[in-house]
Formats: structure tokens, C-alpha cells, sequence
């Protein structure tokens, strides 16, 4: 039976179909970030994308598997470099870092370069013979820097990590995972100087004009670096890190031969799939706990800081709050009484430490 108004509900039901499977795509790009073991959109052998700021894992595969990392080496290089020497020191080039095989700054044996100038070198141009000149003037020998740079990984908790040079050309046993590497750039990023190179696109030193090989500061919205790496048996491996709206993510891909593509993917829908929250807010009362020796008075536990995440929708946040179940006096307001973790979908994400609000008992 004809009906008038069959011409007017059929573009409406159009809509509500074209809405409900823009809907359900929207969705399953939050599910493709938010179940780690979701099958992986990027073409990379391994892959994370990490919030720096909570260290929440947003995106996983084969994370934890150590592999060739080429030239993202030198991000714990340079990190080194700058945390133990005074980048307006000079260096005279020793012949060790002359003719060092792969990408170079054509070095000169005696030429004299501040340690900034084999900086950039080593960062933007990934010059290999400026990883040797600046690990021999830090510590005297590659062999030594090395294990300097084994003992900061340890430090770092990198457990999948090994070193073996500063530049990352093939060696046996040197390598990284994903995750660790991810660790790593999130730790160096908080280092101004750092942060300062590997954000610099182009810059002329001592007579020495570098460009950044990492392409993604040009097309990525808010990248601030970090550093590319390749090498035939490694493949290519980029460690990339993009700010926006006050939040940072790092993103790892090791051996994927569309990685631009896939770290400019990774960003766009890590950055709007997730909408900051806020858990709990300064000065809020987290809980409370009897203080014995005191006629059964309460001491409150308090935060000094709100607690903020970025969630995706239809995550589910709990807030555990773990304080003793008693203590005795005196308490102290402003001491650490406890901390408050904070869960999405059962997993913990931060731990946030609070203190007591008030002085029970006597406080010398």
C-alpha cells in the first residue's frame, strides 16, 4: 500500500543506518586500542603505543620480544651523553670514529666539534661516527660506554634490553623490545636538552647543516621526535613521540616497512579515542583510619594532587584505596599514610600516594 510518506522515512532510516555504522566504526577503533591482544592494524613484526604521562599501555603486539633496533640506539646514547657531559665541551675526533661503516657525518680524524654539534649529528643525521666519537670522549672505549649504557637500562628496569655499541649497527645480542624502547624515549623526552634536538627539524652547527631524517615532525600532527633506525636485517624501525592537548604518547614499531603510515595511524586515534576523566580531585578525603593510644579518633587520608585519565567509552574505572587498618599515635598530618590505585577494567594503571589531613596524638 502506498503511503506519502515513504519518501521522508526512507532517508531517515538511510541516516540512522549510515549513523549506526559510523557508530560501530568509531567503536571498534577504541576496541582496536583498548584490548592489547586485538589483532594488530600495524604491519610491524612489533608495536606499542604508550601514554608517558600514566604509562598506560594503549596498544600492544609482540611487545616484549627483544629484537634489532638499529639506530634508536642512539636515543640512549645521546640521553647518556647529555645526563654525563657538558654539551659545550670539545672533542677531538679520534681515529676510532673515522670511516665507521653506515650513515656518517664524515668525521676527520683530529678535527675538533663540540659535544651539542656531534649531538645533532647523532640525532638528525644518525651519524654513527658521531656515536663513536662520543662514547669514547664519555668513557673512553665503546666497550665501556656500553656497559654504561647496559647499567642504565638496568636502572631503567629495561629487561628485555642489551647493548653491545652506540650507533646500532648489527651486532649478536644487541637489541631491545618494543616496550623497553617505549620506556626508554618516555624517560629521555622528559630531558629538556633532549627533547630539544630530537624536536629540531633542521640546524646548521659549527659549519654542519643536519636534517632530521624523522619525517613525521613534518606530517604528524604535534610530533616532538624521537628517532629513526634501519638496517637490511633489522628492517625499519622508528621510535616516534607526539604531544597534543597536554597529553604525550610514544609509539615503537620494529621491522615494519609502513611505519610513517602506521605511527601517524596510531597517534590519530590514540589522541581521540581517549577523553581525559577526573577520578578525584586535590584535598578530597580517600579514606580513614583509627588511630590507637587515641580515644578512638579517626585520621583522614587525603590527596594532594587530583587524579586525571584518559579513557575510552565503556571503560570501567575503580578507585582501591590501601591504608593500615590501624595505626598508633602520634600520626602526623602531610606523612604518606597510604595510596590509592587506579584501575581500568581491573588492571592497575597508577598508584597515587596520599597523606594524612590532620595530627592525631602528640607530634614532636
Amino acid at each position: 500500500m502506498f503511503s506519502p510518506f515513504a519518501g521522508i522515512l526512507s532517508p531517515v532510516m538511510n541516516v540512522k543506518r549510515i549513523f549506526r555504522r559510523a557508530a560501530a566504526l568509531w567503536f571498534a577503533a577504541v576496541l582496536f586500542l583498548c584490548q592489547t591482544h586485538a589483532t594488530p592494524c600495524p604491519s610491524a613484526g612489533h608495536a606499542i603505543l604508550l601514554d608517558a604521562g600514566t604509562g598506560r599501555v594503549l596498544y600492544e603486539k609482540n611487545a616484549d620480544e627483544p629484537a634489532a633496533i638499529a639506530s634508536t640506539t642512539k636515543i640512549m646514547t645521546a640521553l647518556l651523553i647529555i645526563e654525563r657531559c657538558n654539551l659545550e665541551d670539545t672533542v677531538e675526533i679520534p681515529p676510532e670514529a673515522v670511516g665507521v661503516e653506515g650513515s656518517t657525518i664524515y668525521l676527520k680524524a683530529g678535527e675538533v666539534l663540540t659535544v651539542r654539534t656531534l649531538l645533532y649529528g647523532l640525532m638528525l643525521h644518525s651519524g654513527n661516527d658521531a656515536a663513536v666519537a662520543l662514547a669514547i670522549h664519555c668513557s673512553g672505549s665503546v666497550e665501556s660506554f656500553a656497559q654504561l649504557m647496559n647499567r642504565r637500562a638496568e636502572a631503567l628496569g629495561l629487561t628485555h634490553t642489551h647493548f653491545c655499541n652506540p650507533h646500532g649497527l648489527d651486532e649478536p645480542g644487541h637489541c631491545a623490545s618494543a616496550r623497553d624502547l617505549a620506556l626508554l624515549a618516555a624517560e629521555a623526552m622528559e630531558n629538556s636538552v633532549f627533547r630539544e634536538i630530537v624536536s629540531t627539524k633542521t640546524i646548521t652547527l659549527e659549519g654542519r647543516s643536519f636534517t632530521n631524517h624523522n619525517k613525521l615532525l613534518w606530517q604528524v600532527e604535534g610530533a616532538v621526535g624521537v628517532k629513526t633506525g634501519y638496517t637490511k636485517s633489522a628492517g625499519r624501525i622508528l621510535v616516534s613521540c607526539a604531544e597534543r592537548g597536554g597529553r604525550r604518547l610514544v609509539a615503537v614499531t620494529l621491522n615494519d616497512p609502513d611505519d610513517w603510515r602506521d605511527h601517524g595511524m596510531l597517534f590519530d586515534t590514540g589522541f581521540s579515542a581517549f577523553a581525559m576523566q577526573t577520578m578525584a580531585v586535590e584535598g578530597q578525603v580517600m579514606g580513614s583510619t583509627c588511630v590507637m593510644n587515641a580515644d578512638g579518633i579517626q585520621a583522614e587520608a587525603v590527596l594532594k594532587e587530583k587524579i586525571t585519565l584518559f579513557l575510552a567509552p565503556g571503560e570501567r574505572v575503580a578507585l582501591a584505596v590501601d591504608l593500615p587498618q590501624f595505626v598508633f599515635a602520634p600520626v602526623k598530618a602531610g606523612e604518606v599514610a597510604g595510596s590509592v590505585r587506579v584501575l581500568v577494567n581491573g588492571s592497575e594503571i597508577i598508584s597515587v600516594p596520599i597523606y594524612w589531613r590532620n595530627s592525631v596524638g602528640e607530634v614532636q
